[in-house]
């Protein structure tokens, strides 16, 4: 697939140079008497010869999986066939790897081990073909449009103006590409959340105050009053605002810095620097945070005469705050920025200072960019995962003390899916929970929008 890929792109660049190359010669050094300048020429040519190619590519991908479980299928041994379709389906997934050179484990028995063997040798072959008929077809659908494309190429022809329309329906099918797939996550969010909630009252899962969903899991049901989801609402919101009270003050004040006060150097080289804290993973994070943060914690508690467990909210919230700094910086930096300077100007030549001006002109003037930062981080902050498992635990405690042990939304749903209980029992309690989430995020961006909108100020 990669090789295809490799292939169209590389037809895509000659397309471009040869249609430009056609255009220049057409023009005899004569520009004038061409609608469209050359490279308007070789864009035409290029992008028509890179949608021909990827598109059939991916297509004939597509299909061309299908046609491999069926084949597979087909090829079953007569022996196997009588087994259950999850022994078949587990024989097909390890045939599949064998075919790809991946190890697998120990077969359950001289039959199955037999069978995928067999079916094996079928797949790498079926794989094999297939990245024939991939670079086959890449490279027909390419040169054909490409062909194409040159023969259209005349003084006359209006380049420009179609290569344009072409990037008009690529970006907004990339918009609705992006549409459709929030669509998507609502989609398939809501019918295990509608079953969940056939059985479970909607006000129990709301305020309840016990989670323990998998209590009854081994009767294949789930008991109404162990879904209580307000320890995880409350862990999750105590955790965010022990991060937001780092994150707020320190990303917001180091912008104003940078902004209003830092030399070019400076910026140029800090803002860089306090960059690099958003590309950290985030398992980076959990690790300082269990292993440095929380001790540290535990060890000052204790040796003022407090109580501190091992795994706390107060750890996590602070590493989290740490982790959405630079969200808040740069957002907001970037905000204070586009300020007008005629109003840093005016300011200055009614006598205010420099603290003054920030305060009261360009702080009030960047105050929906700030805000609409502000939300993006509180939501970056719900949705972490990987530093409350590490750093608070995953016990449901209902706790106003940020030196015990909570949880989130995200960590039981994590939990859930990716436990060793049945997927289909413990699907309901997570599809909920992320159903949930789903919308406060959708709510926390709604606000932020509305924010903008309402308070936002446009400057000549």
């Amino acid at each position: 697939m990669g090789t295809t890929l490799l292939i169209v792109a590389m037809l895509t660049l000659g397309a471009f140079y040869v249609s430009r190359g056609r255009a220049f010669s057409l023009a005899a050094g004569n520009y004038s008497t061409l609608h469209s300048r050359p490279g308007y020429h070789g864009l035409y040519s290029a992008l028509w010869t890179a949608i021909a190619g990827f598109a059939l590519v991916l297509v004939v991908n597509y299909l061309f999986n299908f046609y491999i479980d069926r084949q597979l299928l087909a090829a079953l041994p007569e022996n196997v066939k009588s087994l259950t379709d999850l022994e078949i389906e587990r024989i097909i997934i390890d045939a599949r790897q064998i075919g790809l050179g991946q190890s697998v484990g120990e077969a359950a028995d001289a039959t199955a081990a037999s069978a995928r063997e067999s079916l094996s040798v079928v797949f790498a072959n079926l794989i094999a073909f297939k990245g024939y008929v991939l670079v086959l077809s890449g490279i027909i659908a390419a040169l054909l449009a490409a062909f194409l494309t040159y023969r259209q190429i005349a003084p006359s022809f209006r380049s420009r103006n179609r290569s344009e329309r072409v990037m008009r329906v690529v970006l907004m099918l990339m918009a609705a590409m992006a549409i459709a797939t929030t669509f998507g996550i609502f989609l398939s969010l809501v019918g295990e959340t509608v079953k969940f909630f056939q059985d479970v009252p909607l006000w129990k899962f709301l305020f309840g105050t016990h989670w323990s969903p998998l209590s009854g899991v081994y009767e294949g049901k789930v008991d109404e009053n162990t879904v209580g989801a307000i320890p995880l609402f409350a862990g999750t919101w105590m955790i965010t605002m022990i991060a937001m009270a780092v994150a707020v003050p320190v990303g917001l004040l180091s912008a104003i810095y940078l902004s209003e006060y830092a030399g070019p150097k400076l910026r140029g080289s800090a803002k860089p620097m306090l960059e690099i804290l958003a590309g950290v993973p985030t398992v980076v994070y959990g690790f300082f945070a269990a292993l440095t943060v929380a001790p540290a914690i535990r060890f000052v508690g204790e040796s003022i005469g407090l109580a501190v467990s091992a795994q706390s909210a107060l750890a996590a919230g602070l590493v989290m705050g740490i982790m959405i700094i630079p969200f808040i910086s740069s957002l907001s930096d970037d905000v204070i920025n586009a300020v007008p300077q005629a109003l840093r100007d005016g300011s200055y030549g009614l006598g205010a200072t420099k603290a003054e001006t920030v305060i009261k002109i360009v702080l009030p003037a960047a105050l929906p960019g700030i805000v609409s930062a502000i939300i993006l981080a509180v939501s970056r902050a719900v949705g972490e995962t990987m530093i409350v498992v590490m750093a608070a635990g995953q016990g449901a405690n209902l706790t106003a003390n940020p030196l015990e042990a909570v949880t989130t939304v995200t960590v039981q749903i994590v939990a859930l899916i990716n436990g060793d209980t049945d997927a289909g029992t413990a699907a309901g309690p997570a599809f909920s929970l992320g159903f949930t989430l789903f919308f406060i995020t959708m709510f926390l961006n709604l606000a932020a929008l509305y924010i903008v909108q309402k308070y936002r100020q446009k400057y000549d």
